[in-house]
């Protein structure tokens, strides 16, 4: 078997694209091997509002003897898919001197570990988001990059939260520290986002692609004559520019180059449904296909926004949820929250039962996954941004243990977990947020 040149290329429309590593470049390996490729490892991040009461999602005893809590007892069915780590912390969604909006902060810290710049305008700061970082670095492996999707859009301007931007309180993803990533809320936007429209859509879709290059080689050219007529600013400025239109530019050679993806059977609506369960369960869905058709690996949801103050009348309790939160101890206001937690509790468990039933290598697509389901806050009451309510679903290609109540020291970094997961997703980030380590707690 003739080995190929490390050095081979793809020429094609200006570009010149490395090829990755094929088993042909190697001349000690056949292209004929018998052994497969292992699944790839997925990401997923669920966020829920307001936090929880935590005497029912907390365990008491640690191990893997532990006893399921009332709030979780709702996933025992996969008590050994997951483990519920407790002492995690994020710090940076503390006031630190700006006073209150603790539930701007419990959305934007979520996934990033950093501090949002408390601003109202458009000068809006706080961090890369784990799920971006770990885009950054493999989502070209991939149709999309991403996934982000939620239940309720939200405004990404104005004042959400006292002196807070809204875009802090809507968004748990975040491409850089001051851009948001857009969440989908209409499931067959989605849905169509990630296997098309039809086959007269996709056809329109590849005719665009090919304008759309063939103008990106021409503007390449222009930029190219042009720079050397500019000053230092003009060419900092361009340069920024063009960042852009290489990202766009990579979108479309990938869309070409990754091979054509059955477009799967699921019943869509036209719009957002109007029940929650249902809107909740398409959008796992979702996510689910996504994962399973390898569309993406890496996903965000938000069942609600920070502060959201939606009520569950389908679990009988009437008020907002929000409102409920700041429930001053009082047991009866406390049990509503708890009937909330529980019903939520139960929808990710619909979202572990999907994974869980799609076959993949010698086990399952949750085999192959880490989903991270929590919120930025425990005590909503108190704002406390300790203790967090975070389950770890999924064996990541057998390198996590499952099937314990992981009991940590107080004030351990979320982030140490999320620099963990991406390790396994063989992302290179050295450090995110305010990480101080990886979470060795959770390694098979």
């Amino acid at each position: 078997m003739k080995s190929l040149d490390r050095r081979t290329f793809l020429r094609g429309a200006g570009l010149g694209i490395g090829l990755p590593l094929l088993d042909a470049m190697n001349a000690n390996t056949s292209v004929f091997a018998d052994a497969p490729l292992p699944p790839p490892n997925r990401m997923a991040f669920i966020f829920f509002p307001n936090g929880a009461i935590m005497d029912a999602w907390k365990p008491e005893s640690d191990g893997d003897a532990y006893v399921l809590p009332r709030t979780l007892k709702q996933i025992e069915d996969y008590r050994s898919d997951f483990n519920v780590i407790t002492g995690l912390a994020q710090d940076m969604g503390r006031a630190h001197g700006d006073g209150a909006g603790d539930h701007a902060r419990c959305a934007s810290t979520y996934l990033t570990g950093a501090h949002p710049y408390k601003t109202s305008g458009a000068d809006i700061k706080v961090g890369v988001s784990v799920d971006q970082a770990a885009a950054q670095q493999i989502g070209q492996r991939t149709r999309l990059p991403s996934l982000e999707l939620g239940l309720r859009q939200g405004r990404n301007a104005g004042n959400c939260d006292s002196g807070y931007s809204c875009a802090y309180s809507n968004n748990v993803s975040w491409k850089s520290d001051t851009v948001p990533m857009a969440k989908e809320i209409n499931p067959r936007l989605a849905f169509e986002r990630i296997f098309g429209t039809g086959e007269k859509a996709d056809e329109n879709r590849r005719r665009r692609d090919f304008y759309r290059k063939s103008v990106l080689d021409l503007v390449r050219q222009d930029a190219e004559a042009l720079v050397g007529q500019l000053g230092k600013n003009d060419r900092q400025k361009l340069d920024e520019y063009f960042q852009s239109v290489r990202e766009l530019e990579l979108r479309v050679l990938r869309a070409e180059q990754l091979a054509e993806i059955e477009r799967p059977e699921l019943e869509l609506p036209e719009n957002a449904p109007s029940s929650f369960e249902e809107h909740m369960r398409l959008m796992y869905d979702i996510i689910a296909l996504a994962f399973q058709t390898d569309s993406t690996r890496i996903s965000t949801l938000m069942l609600g926004n920070a502060g959201s103050n939606r009520s569950y009348k389908m679990v009988g309790v009437n008020e907002g949820h929000h409102q409920l939160s700041h429930h001053r101890n009082d047991d009866a206001l406390m049990e509503k929250i708890r009937k909330i937690d529980t019903y939520l509790a139960k929808g990710f468990g619909y979202f572990l039962k999907t994974l869980k039933s799609m076959p993949e290598g010698e086990g399952n697509v949750l085999d192959n996954s880490m989903v991270v389901y929590g919120s930025g806050l425990s005590d909503g009451n108190r704002h406390s941004h300790h203790d967090l309510p975070i389950v770890l679903a999924g064996k990541a290609g057998g390198t996590i243990q499952t099937g314990r109540h992981i009991k940590l020291e107080n004030e351990t970094p979320l982030n140490n977990l999320f620099l963990s997961m991406l390790d396994r997703m063989e992302a290179g980030v050295k450090a995110i947020g305010d990480s101080t380590g990886r979470l060795t707690q959770i390694n098979a």
